[in-house]
């Protein structure tokens, strides 16, 4: 099934309408923001493997979203460019995800989807990050 390039254009376009939206009525200020949509984004393959119906898929991708939980949880403690690197992550994570991981709940669309959204969000926090470093 060719997808073209839709799955792309969407991601990205949506990752950057909730940045620009997420600044616009402050949401971004806190700190828990990004590191709470890192975790979100992982937790989307477990739902996946749940409708899959595989306790083993579910299994796996828990354990998948434990690594992106514990990346967005060091990152909200300690640096946010923690949580940059897991958003980007995440995407890379997406790329090989259907080479690493069998789950039949996965829609076709969704990994190029989910990668465009991951490194578009990386870029706005990054963004973000940097813009915030020079006006201090």
């Amino acid at each position: 099934m060719n997808l073209g390039l839709m799955p792309y254009v969407v991601g990205i376009v949506l990752s950057l309408s909730v940045a620009v939206f997420a600044r616009a009525v402050g949401l971004d200020r806190d700190r828990a923001f990004y590191p709470t949509v890192l975790i979100v984004i992982a937790s989307l393959y477990v739902l996946f493997a749940a409708m899959s119906q595989s306790i083993h898929t579910v299994l796996l991708e828990s354990a998948a979203m434990t690594a992106f939980v514990i990346v967005a949880v060091a990152g909200f403690k300690s640096s946010a460019w923690i949580v940059v690197a897991g958003l980007a992550g995440h995407g890379i994570f997406d790329a090989v995800h259907g080479d690493i991981l069998e789950n039949p709940g996965v829609p076709a669309w969704w990994p190029p989807f989910c990668l465009a959204y991951d490194l578009g969000a990386a870029g706005s926090f990054a963004w973000i990050l940097r813009r915030r470093s020079r006006q201090s």
